[in-house]
């Protein structure tokens, strides 16, 4: 069922809107026209600079992409509306896993002051190719975020979903440990963002479940792991209030290939 309608997306760029409801149809045709805008406009290849291990997604080949084997970019119209909704004009937002380029240029050209900690030096600087106007940094968000010496508005980020892709196999990656290691880690990070926010700020991640499955990419019996409860707990834990969830809903492609 449809539950909200757009209006036509014009080239000022915070002309752009729609009622503030829980579930968003990525689906409709103005979502993934504003999408695409996004990307023709400011040239955004956000699967730049990512060339993933084995994970559930299996392995990754930029020049023979196939199937389900894929590299995941983050949606920029999604992007867009939860700046617009739950951060002040010209704010500062803070992302510490900050992945591909669509977050961080998205936030720039709307005016927000975007700081995005990834561990990867390869992808920062595929993402400064694309713009040098985010500050994108490079480290380990659990370091780096006892460095930063600013207050943010808002906490925004898509951290990695476990081992579902991973990402390289440096030894502060989280997407390579263990489930008990990477809670340990991604409940630390939380915490430590959770200390650089200002007073009556919101913070949002792009979480979705997971299952478990074995080393050859394969689902076993298919049992989630808790990362959408725990993830909110562990905000919960370190002060956050859960204020609202929202649903985004994808188009089903993807899903009805791995159905089975």
């Amino acid at each position: 069922m449809d539950i909200f309608n757009f209006p036509n997306h014009q080239k000022d760029l915070n002309s752009f809107d729609f009622p503030k409801l829980s579930i968003l149809n990525s689906a409709k045709k103005e979502w993934q026209d504003r999408k695409r805008w996004w990307i023709n406009t400011f040239n955004i290849k956000s699967e730049l600079g990512r060339n993933l291990l084995l994970g559930n997604r299996g392995s990754f080949d930029i020049n023979k992409s196939k199937g389900n084997k894929i590299i995941s970019v983050f949606d920029a119209t999604l992007c867009e509306l939860m700046y617009k909704w739950f951060c002040p004009p010209n704010g500062k937002i803070l992302d510490p896993f900050a992945g591909g380029s669509v977050r961080g240029i998205v936030a720039e050209e709307l005016g927000y002051n975007y700081t995005g900690i990834e561990l990867l030096e390869a992808q920062v600087l595929a993402n400064q190719k694309q713009s040098n106007k985010p500050n994108w940094v490079v480290g380990d968000s659990n370091e780096i975020l006892d460095t930063l010496k600013q207050e943010y508005n808002f906490l925004f980020s898509c951290p990695p979903y476990h081992d579902l892709e991973i990402y390289s196999n440096h030894h502060k990656d989280i997407s390579n440990m263990n489930w008990d290691k990477f809670i340990e880690v991604y409940s630390s990070i939380i915490q430590k963002s959770y200390n650089k926010l200002e007073d009556n700020s919101f913070a949002c991640f792009v979480v979705s479940e997971l299952r478990e499955y074995r080393n050859d990419g394969r689902y076993s019996e298919g049992y989630y792991k808790g990362f959408v409860p725990t993830t909110i707990k562990l905000f919960e834990d370190s002060g956050f209030k859960f204020y609202n969830d929202l649903i985004l809903q994808n188009p089903s492609g993807a899903a009805a290939k791995v159905s089975n």
